[in-house]
Order: C-alpha cells, then structure tokens, then sequence
C-alpha cells in the first residue's frame, strides 16, 4: 500500500479560496495534510473554504502575495507549497494588464523567494495553457510555444522563466502545471470574467440564452478540475529527479468545439429540466485574445509524473452539472 507522505505534513496553498485552490485544500485535508491557505479573496470567496474553518489542521491568512512580509508569513514551516494564486482572464488582462502583471509577475516572485528561504522542498505552481500563444502545433507539446497573444500569457510564461532560474540558481525544486480549460465544482458562474462552463450552466438553468464567441468551431481541451487536483498531488510526491524543473501539460487530452460543448450542457441539465432542451444558443463577435484552437498531449506527464487523468468532458460535465444544480440553483 502507498505511503502517505501528506500525513500530518505542513502545506501551503496560495489562492486557496479559489475555485481550483479550494478543490485542493479539501483534497489535502482529507489527506491528514496540515493546510495554510492564503487568499486575499480577489477572485476567491469565503464561501470556499468555510467548511475548514473549524478543522485543527486548517489555517487560513487573509493577505496578498504581493507583499513579501506575507508571503513569508506563510512559508514559516511548510514542506510543499501549492502557488494557485493569481489574476485570471486573458480579458480581465487585456482591461487591467498592470494589475494581472503585478499579482502574476511580482506575486509569483515574493512567493518563490519567500518559498526558496523558508527552506520548502517543493514549489508546485499553476502554469497556463495561454503560453502555447499564436503557435498552431496540435496536439501542443510543452517544449514548442508560439507568442504570447494576451497580457495574461505574457504573465504565465514569464512565472515559468522565473521557477526555471531558480531551479537553475539557487537548487530550488519547482513543477510547473500548465492547465488547459480547467471546470468543476466551487467555480464562480457570476461577474465579468466568468468562465465560460459555470456561465452556461446557469445561464442555461436560468432558460437564458448562452452566447458563444464566433462560430462555435474553436476548440478546447476542457479538463476537470479533479484531474487537476491529481497532477497537483503527484508533482509534490514525485521521487523521480528527472521530473523536476518541468512543466507539464494538465488536460485530458481531447478536444471539444463551443458548439458542442453547448450541445452536452443543455442535454445534461435538460434531464434536470426538459424545458431547457428548448433553450437557444446564440452566437457573438470573437474575443481578442483567443487561441483558437487548444489540444494537449499528456505523454511527458504520464510518463514522468505517472498522470492518468479519470476524468473525460462528459465524465467531467455530469459532475459539475449535478454540482451546481444542487448548489446553486
């Protein structure tokens, strides 16, 4: 039987009150993980993490990790750190690029140097699928990328060049997890930066007519947020040396269009409420920023990181579904 090294072992997670850190923290606790979250709840939401509050194995910091003094604060005494803070959206970063350079550049900057004198033994970070750019090689492979298309990219590439350096400088070890289209449970269907799978759902439930960004033909390697949470898990644990100072593609590894994605989410919740097979789906101007197509190969995770996401889009959809009509209705 696997050991489990998680077990009464002192973590961090940054962003821990957001839609995948939330996830990740619930996944630890019930690993026997003593969990720090740091969250300044920008994106995130008390609501998340409310359920841990009362653990004794769950600590919660209210700050931001673009100041040094806090992210040193909750470095003290951790063995992993799991960096999931950050500004998401390539539009929120085409409106607002200083701010999601600052959280995204400078915050990732305190948390690795934070990290590297506190002494942590692995530094897990968020990567972003947004870093393959304008680059049409399909299925994408981690060492081909093309030119940042957002402000957003430029942030996420440059936080990879930032770990490599300190992996490089200072022998710090870091794995970077590039996440493709990433949805499920505890993610925010409200504001202007929702994403795309949360919005529809409710819209959807609603009877509102979604909207898809030009004809519908581009495609995504949309990935369920457990799959996420398993790549997550396995990069802290790895033994293997030759998988360190990576980055790794985090997808199932399939592509699906908008207008099919659509198409599954009104035959889902259609079972919840025939009346929302009749809702209509409407198409809208393109969005500056979109990559218009975005299919990964999980090989070198596979192989390095023994990755073996569970998870298809159907699979993945029915969930969330159930989630949030249970939830949020």
């Amino acid at each position: 039987m696997e050991t489990n090294i998680f077990e009464k072992t002192p973590v961090l997670v940054t962003g821990g009150a957001g839609f995948i850190g939330a996830n990740l923290v619930e996944a630890l606790l019930r690993l026997n993980a003593v969990v720090t979250c740091l969250d300044n709840f920008a994106t995130g939401h008390r609501h998340n993490i409310e359920p841990f509050l009362q653990l004794p194995n769950f600590r919660f910091i209210e700050g931001d990790i673009r100041d040094l003094i806090t992210c040193r604060k909750a470095c003290e005494g951790q063995k992993f750190v799991f960096h999931q803070a950050a500004l998401g959206s390539v539009p929120r970063s085409i409106n607002d690029p200083a701010t999601t350079n600052a959280v995204n550049i400078s915050g990732m900057l305190n948390m690795l140097i934070a990290a590297r004198d506190a002494g942590i033994e692995r530094f897990v970070y968020a990567a972003s699928s947004s870093t393959y750019g304008d680059s049409e090689h399909l299925p994408k492979v981690e060492d081909v990328i093309g030119k940042p298309l957002s402000p957003y990219a430029i942030t996420k590439y440059v936080n990879e060049l930032y770990a490599d350096v300190f992996a490089r400088t200072y022998g710090f070890s870091t794995i970077g997890l590039r996440y493709f289209n990433v949805f499920g449970r505890r993610q925010d269907p409200n504001g202007a930066y929702a994403a795309v799978i949360p919005k529809w759902v409710m819209q959807f439930i609603s009877h509102e007519s979604p909207v898809i960004n030009g004809g519908g033909e581009y495609s995504r390697d949309f990935t369920y947020v457990d799959n996420v949470i398993q790549a997550n898990l396995l990069a802290a644990k790895t033994t293997n040396q030759e998988a360190l100072n990576q980055v790794y593609n985090v997808a199932y590894g399939d592509r699906t269009t908008l207008n099919q994605l659509a198409g599954y989410l009104r035959d889902i919740l259609s079972g919840y409420d025939p009346e929302i097979a009749g809702v209509e789906i409407l198409h809208g101007p393109y969005r500056k920023g979109d990559i218009p197509h975005s299919l990964a190969s999980v090989e070198k995770a596979r192989k390095l990181l023994g990755y073996n996401p569970l998870f298809d889009l159907k699979a993945g959809l029915t969930e969330a579904c159930s989630w949030y009509w249970e939830n949020l209705r």
